[in-house]
């Protein structure tokens, strides 16, 4: 993280997700972090299980479930380990398939729409900023996330991903 992340009440957000077979037993960790009035540093865990999905879906569920924890208009800087999200808000990815009636540049639906659009209109809501960071390298948040995903793989009671469709997504 950088150290400038957390100033001016800024939101760091780290989050990561995991797939057993993909598709299979899939899970999201998300670490929220911001400093409260009194200059400390609060930390935030989420993460949840589901039965039957895919990774991506579990790479787009956490950083959406991140978002949606945030209870005011927030500066976020996001924090992920997947190239699939950085490069489709960085590189434009997003816009254009908004633009071009949710088709890619293969000239096939968007996979993962429904997560696609449901973390766009989240976006919307604050000045949030996508940062890649190479998983499995030791940064500490998200060596955390994965080891949230990973466990809410392994839960017993998993929910069913309702977005998830074997085959199209």
């Amino acid at each position: 993280m950088h150290k400038n992340d957390l100033n001016d009440g800024k939101v760091v957000l780290y989050s990561d997700g995991a797939c057993s077979g993909n598709p299979g037993k899939g899970g999201y960790g998300t670490v929220l972090l911001f400093k409260t009035d009194n200059g400390k540093v609060h930390r935030k865990e989420l993460s949840d299980g589901f039965r039957n999905t895919t990774n991506n879906r579990m790479e787009l569920l956490g950083v959406i479930e991140g978002l949606k924890a945030l209870k005011k208009e927030s500066e976020v800087a996001i924090y992920t380990d997947s190239k699939y999200i950085v490069d489709a808000i960085n590189k434009y990815w997003l816009k254009s398939w908004k633009k071009k009636g949710w088709i890619n540049s293969s000239k096939k639906p968007v996979k993962n729409i429904d997560l696609w659009k449901e973390l766009d209109s989240l976006i919307a809501e604050h000045k949030a900023t996508f940062n890649w960071v190479k998983g499995h390298s030791g940064v500490v948040e998200n060596e955390a996330c994965d080891e949230l995903a990973v466990l809410a793989t392994q839960k017993s009671d998993l929910k069913e991903d309702s977005g998830y469709k074997a085959g199209t997504v």
